[in-house]
């Protein structure tokens, strides 16, 4: 197969880490496959924590209405920076009047040295609503929405910026980012934040403290972000389930002021770090007309037509030496389909001489031994999977089960040694606790009509080979389930251009 690195050190992600600070061997991918464990979640710690409350500090607004706040970086292209930031106030009620965006400017003001900003990028500005015709079910329209392209940069190179509108004296207090390095096999991101399932809860604080004490270069967020849909939306404390508080609404409610909160939570870090995020089921948020996606889409600039692809549901993006592909799980997957034509263009365009790591990201993993979810994306997998593997994808993040899952090299639910390393990282605290029942306990494994997915068709298959053939479910931990783990946190990909390998 052209693209198999066996030759490559691909080492236990996350799990292992502790074994490096020991100074123990780090096994390898060339090891593999590992025999199958299982850390079994310790009963004496909380399986969750509460929501923090609207008026929290962290989810408070702490400037005046026309000054910017929730400001976030994410990559354009190696020589680009996408700048975002909220001004004015959000409304919501039985009756809201959207904002005008031409009556704030989206300027930024930039240069290589604190306080001498000797460019200026201006982009573009928009608002977005959230509508329920339903009594009780409260209407949204956001504060003005910035995004600005800053053009023009040099990779490596740290930049200053200050955002907001000059001509009302309404900027941003100094903020700093570092440009990512040019695409090379020999230089890489020093650190890449790897979470997913986020949400707003005390958990989740924790997760992003030890993301901002890691200092990473960028954050990979896999899907499933501030849960506003799961907030009751007439009062202030999160629920673990949709629509309890409307039972007989035909949709579910969806509390987007936590959106708000939730963007004033992330910028200590996403305002010197660039974000780059994937839908998930929680961003779908269904409203009057059939819309979905709205906050998803209004709140956050990614590459889309930078990669070609034209839609924010699905882009790619390099990083030094690493092409990354994210997926929609939530859009047309067929290989028909538009998003497969561009996935099968994309990968035939990576130069593995320039970007030798490929890696993927989508929601929904496809390979899962928890209970939860089991087998929910398959249709996705047997559509996607052999795209990815004849292109030699090498790791691919996952989030959506709430808990840690890393693979060995699989392909087809048979192990393969060029096969990608699958590793699910769905546990950033949100509010539905972390999953903790496998598919192979006893009286826990689900059935066939399980796992319904949010979208797509439902192709849930019996095992084709290996000691599970002609069964729905193992009975013991999948020998292509290297290592599960029950918690709450997040995960730290670091390239070693020493000895070239990923950590």
């Amino acid at each position: 197969m052209e693209f198999c690195k066996l030759w490559s050190t691909l080492v236990m992600f996350m799990a292992l880490m502790d074994m490096a600070v020991r100074g123990k061997h780090i096994p390898t991918t060339l090891e593999g496959p590992f025999r199958p464990v299982t850390r079994r979640f310790d009963s004496s710690l909380r399986g969750g924590s509460d929501d923090l409350p609207m008026n929290h500090p962290r989810l408070a607004k702490k400037v005046p209405s026309s000054f910017p706040e929730q400001i976030a970086l994410a990559i354009s292209s190696p020589t680009s920076m996408w700048v975002s930031w909220v001004t004015g106030d959000a409304q919501i009620g039985s009756k809201v009047t959207p904002l005008d965006p031409s009556t704030v400017a989206s300027e930024v003001w930039y240069g290589k040295e604190s306080g001498n900003y000797t460019f200026l990028q201006k982009g573009t500005s928009t608002v977005y609503s959230q509508l329920y015709p339903f009594e009780g079910l409260l209407n949204y329209t956001s504060a003005i929405i910035h995004h600005v392209r800053l053009e023009g940069l040099e990779p490596g190179k740290r930049y200053y910026y200050k955002c907001g509108d000059s001509s009302l004296s309404a900027m941003s207090e100094e903020h700093v980012f570092e440009t990512l390095p040019w695409p090379s096999p020999n230089t890489y991101p020093r650190k890449i934040a790897v979470v997913g399932d986020l949400g707003l809860t005390s958990n989740s604080t924790t997760t992003v403290d030890h993301m901002i004490k890691n200092d990473p270069s960028m954050v990979l967020m896999v899907g499933d972000l501030s849960y506003a849909n799961q907030y009751l939306t007439t009062g202030d404390k999160g629920v673990p389930c949709f629509s309890c508080a409307f039972p007989d609404a035909p949709i579910r409610e969806t509390y987007q002021p936590r959106w708000d909160g939730w963007g004033r939570f992330m910028e200590p870090l996403i305002s010197r770090v660039p974000m780059m995020v994937i839908e998930g089921n929680h961003e779908i948020e269904p409203q009057a007309g059939g819309i979905t996606f709205s906050s998803y889409l209004a709140r956050f600039a990614v590459p889309s037509q930078e990669s070609g692809s034209n839609s924010s549901f699905y882009y790619s993006f390099n990083a030094g030496g690493i092409h990354f592909i994210m997926l929609g799980a939530y859009v047309g997957y067929n290989s028909t389909g538009t998003q497969y034509a561009w996935l099968h263009e994309d990968l035939h365009l990576v130069d593995r001489s320039v970007t030798p790591w490929l890696v993927a990201a989508w929601h929904p993993p496809w390979y899962n031994s928890y209970s939860s979810h089991y087998q929910e994306f398959e249709c996705m997998r047997q559509e996607m999977e052999t795209l990815l593997y004849q292109y030699g994808v090498d790791i691919v993040f996952s989030g959506h089960v709430h808990a840690y899952e890393r693979m060995n090299r699989v392909y087809n639910y048979t192990l393969d040694p060029c096969g990608p390393v699958y590793i699910t990282v769905g546990d950033g605290g949100n509010i539905e606790k972390v999953d903790v029942e496998h598919a192979d306990d006893p009286g826990k494994r689900p059935l066939a009509g399980d796992n319904i997915p949010e979208f797509g068709g439902i192709c849930h298959l019996n095992i084709s080979s290996g000691p599970a053939k002609e069964k729905f479910c193992w009975d013991k931990q999948p020998e292509w389930s290297a290592y599960r783990e029950s918690s709450f946190g997040h995960g730290i990909l670091e390239v070693c251009t020493w000895y070239n390998s990923i950590i």
